[in-house]
């Protein structure tokens, strides 16, 4: 989870370290299939006065206050091939899309205990809004726009143990070229089993995450499981969509071998 409002002045400014990761999701949403990744990952925390990096993302606050925060939020998908898909099969692959917008931060509980038995407890809401990029070498187009409203709770050092819980519930919204990007069905693509279709924007399902994590001495262990459920997507119907729920999970360990000896900002 997101580091929130700690007094940084014990913290380094920046810390570097390389672990691993395994994720394993859906091929795309609504897919019968599944893709698993095991992937070398870098460590990276940064608590700069105008840039912030941690374990969840990068952040350059574009409006900071007590309770309320504008910042950058980045997101995105990785490639389908669609020879792998029963659904999407004969269909033209799928490029990965890259999300970039501005994301509100509004905090509405902020309990810090600061406790050996209690750890501190933050609860707020995000909304980004990001334009959607379909990215490959010779393309840079966008396909659609994206809000996710996320509601977020994050209780750090549970019980005095060192662990820190997270749990989101996320409402995803998409335009028509969003939803048509992945889910429509062209009539020159259509077969008996696969009519053609034409998504429309509105809901796009919801999603919901749990997430745990540790730091102990210079090891790191994260682990997430998300639910996704399509059933009240407007793009339901789409013989694209095989599975209306499904789960999403991974987990990742990493070292940290180096730390600055600077102190970070006030605020991380």
């Amino acid at each position: 989870m997101q580091e929130d409002t700690v007094a940084a002045a014990g913290l380094p400014r920046w810390e570097l370290g390389a672990g691993v990761a395994m994720v394993d999701f859906p091929l795309y949403r609504g897919a019968a299939e599944r893709q698993r990744y095991w992937l070398p990952t870098p460590y990276v925390q940064y608590r700069g006065d105008y840039l912030r990096v941690d374990r969840e993302r990068m952040r350059s606050p574009l409006l900071e206050s007590e309770r309320v925060e504008i910042d950058i939020s980045v997101n995105g998908s990785v490639p389908v091939d669609s020879s792998e898909s029963r659904a999407r099969r004969g269909m033209d692959d799928l490029d990965p899309t890259l999300e970039v917008g501005p994301e509100l931060r509004w905090v509405l509980l902020r309990d810090e205990r600061r406790t050996a038995r209690r750890g501190d407890t933050f609860i707020d809401l995000r909304v980004p809004l990001r334009p959607v990029f379909a990215v490959n070498t010779d393309r840079f187009d966008q396909v659609g726009w994206l809000t996710q409203p996320t509601l977020n709770l994050a209780y750090k050092n549970m019980a005095g143990t060192g662990w820190n819980l997270g749990a989101s519930t996320s409402w995803l919204f998409g335009d028509a070229g969003y939803h048509r990007y992945f889910y429509d069905v062209n009539p020159r693509d259509a077969t008996a089993d696969r009519p053609a279709y034409q998504a429309s924007g509105g809901a796009s399902g919801r999603q919901h995450t749990l997430t745990l994590s540790r730091m102990r001495g210079d090891l790191w262990f994260g682990a997430f499981l998300r639910r996704d459920d399509l059933r009240d997507a407007v793009f339901a119907d789409s013989p694209l969509v095989q599975r209306r729920t499904d789960h999403a999970l991974g987990f990742a360990m990493g070292w940290v071998f180096v730390r600055s000896s600077e102190r970070g900002a006030p605020r991380d």
